[in-house]
């Protein structure tokens, strides 16, 4: 079955996905979890066909998944990890789902499929004794073992086929891939040789060392916000880029001046490289429709939902109805 952008599908029943999983509730090393239950048996849309992700575990290249999509609106809602509020977007295996096609999925009563992934859900605890997680993210470089050289023309073509990209939109991600390739390497040249100093297409710069500023609006849920001038936000940053610890990368400088709404106030995240739950000392803001896009990262189809401290954003008053 090759799915492509817009294709509607119907998640298959329990015990039909149970059949495809290993003793630790994998198939080709992704984990089915258990914030995917409560989608068996809807139908729902392909919103991206994932053949790669970005590796956010090693900072490295592009990896490879095979035979995977993300679904319209199922994203992980954390309730068997601790309450992560991450948000990612989840990875749904060819065999897990049905074209609509077929015959619809019918109700069972097989309820196997739960207690396999709950226990799944843990990694042995770490070396103070501290509760670890896996989950999809956790487990990438298993789930997508091999990385895709920037050269290898099939991701741009299967990101054109599949409807993930247009024509255009790939041509142009691939202009900034090589840009930011050599801006990368200019940084190693003379200085007349650079670009903007080597800075990477999107332009944020390093700050200076030192403590960075803090700024609390409380704000909750269902405000609304605009996200603050470019280089307000840069002049935030520490020589990391780093705000009190979180980062501030040029994806997220595309939505500066944009305004949009409060979703979540985010106190917990999954280590991905750990599995521990870090909880936040100062809870960061996640925003309705806001993701990385992955237009400077190849149309990465991840689409993560960025965290913004509240000092780099500002209230503005509903509109006038």
């Amino acid at each position: 079955m090759r799915l492509k952008v817009g294709d509607v599908v119907e998640v298959r029943g329990q015990a039909e996905i149970l059949a495809t999983l290993d003793e630790r509730g994998e198939l080709d090393g992704l984990p089915f979890m258990p914030e995917m239950v409560r989608f068996c048996g809807q139908r729902m849309t392909v919103h991206k066909v994932a053949h790669k992700a970005c590796d956010t575990i090693g900072h490295g290249r592009m990896r490879r998944m095979e035979r995977a999509v993300h679904l319209t609106g199922a994203r992980c809602d954390g309730a068997a990890h601790g309450g992560c509020q991450t948000a990612c977007s989840l990875y749904w295996k060819d065999a897990w789902l049905r074209k609509i096609t077929e015959p619809p999925v019918t109700p069972d009563k097989d309820r196997r499929l739960l207690p396999l992934l709950e226990v799944n859900t843990h990694r042995p605890p770490g070396p103070e004794g501290e509760e670890r997680f896996a989950c999809q993210a956790t487990e990438l470089h298993r789930a997508a073992p091999t990385c895709v050289p920037l050269k290898d023309v099939r991701q741009y073509v299967t990101d054109v086929r599949s409807g993930n990209a247009g024509t255009l939109k790939t041509l142009r991600g691939l202009f900034f891939a090589f840009f930011n390739r050599y801006q990368s390497i200019s940084r190693r040249l003379p200085r007349w040789l650079r670009i903007r100093d080597g800075l990477h297409w999107g332009w944020v710069p390093k700050g200076k060392p030192g403590p960075t500023p803090t700024g609390t609006l409380d704000l909750q849920p269902g405000e609304l916000v605009r996200i603050r001038p470019r280089q307000e936000i840069i002049a935030t940053l520490n020589h990391e880029r780093l705000n009190r610890g979180l980062g501030f990368e040029e994806e997220m400088a595309r939505y500066c001046g944009r305004t949009a709404r409060v979703v979540a106030r985010v106190e917990r995240c999954l280590d991905e490289r750990t599995g521990e739950l870090l909880q936040m000392k100062n809870p960061c803001i996640a925003l309705e429709s806001v993701h990385c896009e992955g237009a400077y990262s190849v149309n990465c189809p991840r689409e993560f939902v960025p965290f913004w401290r509240e000092i780099w954003l500002e209230r503005v008053e509903e509109p006038a109805s």
